[in-house]
């Protein structure tokens, strides 16, 4: 007797589109910015303990919109050349596995993209320090690319219509708390990777989490997520 094939199973189980937050997802290098922005954080605002985690995801925008205007406005030109500064002297060391599991995800057809809140400036440093950065995704959209800042969907919804993708098609790297949330109010499955925050923590906003991408390749991928 011939099986019947449920092509909508099969539907539902395809990734044709990945995106990647930058920080913490591709690149180890959440702790370096948890050492600046607790700096700054403490200087200008000790009376709010762990604020350097708070922000984490969210754009230079929307930080200083939310935390250093009024009275510290002065301020945000000397904390952007700190900043500037700072990122000049980043290691920009990959995730251990990443580079090995997007070389998969694309011999498998997936479309890549990273979807970060950094902005062009600090891309030319990434680009300068990894020349082969560019040659590993289908397209960079930076925070000059979106109208609102996660945990918002913008983000993700302008990375999906890049690519023509389906919420359905995509899934979303993301290690912040404001990432995994704009990943989920997007409608896509969502990886957490315990990069910054603990497991037990973004759990609730994950499909899945991992530590890293060692061993992992479009098939696992989907076996976690469906």
């Amino acid at each position: 007797m011939q099986r019947k094939i449920d092509f909508r199973i099969m539907k539902e189980r395809t990734i044709t589109t990945a995106l990647f937050d930058l920080d913490g997802v591709v690149f180890d290098t959440e702790s370096q910015y948890t050492v600046f922005w607790g700096g700054q954080c403490k200087l200008y605002h000790p009376e709010e303990e762990g604020l350097e985690y708070k922000i984490k995801g969210q754009t230079l925008v929307q930080i200083f919109d939310k935390y250093f205007s009024g009275d510290l406005e002065k301020e945000q030109d000397t904390i952007v050349k700190r900043l500037d500064d700072f990122e000049k002297n980043m290691t920009f060391e990959y995730i251990d596995g990443f580079i090995d599991f997007i070389n998969d995800l694309r011999s498998h057809g997936v479309k890549t993209a990273v979807v970060t809140s950094s902005n062009k400036i600090k891309m030319e440093v990434v680009y300068k320090a990894r020349p082969e950065f560019k040659s590993l995704f289908d397209a960079i959209l930076t925070s000059e690319d979106f109208e609102r800042s996660k945990p918002d969907p913008d983000c993700y919804l302008k990375g999906a219509a890049r690519f023509g993708a389906g919420r359905d098609e995509c899934v979303v790297f993301e290690d912040s708390f404001n990432g995994l949330k704009s990943g989920k109010a997007a409608e896509m499955k969502v990886v957490g990777l315990s990069t910054t925050n603990a497991e037990d923590l973004i759990k609730p906003y994950s499909d899945c989490v991992i530590s890293d991408y060692i061993g992992l390749d479009y098939q696992k991928l989907l076996n976690k997520l469906f």
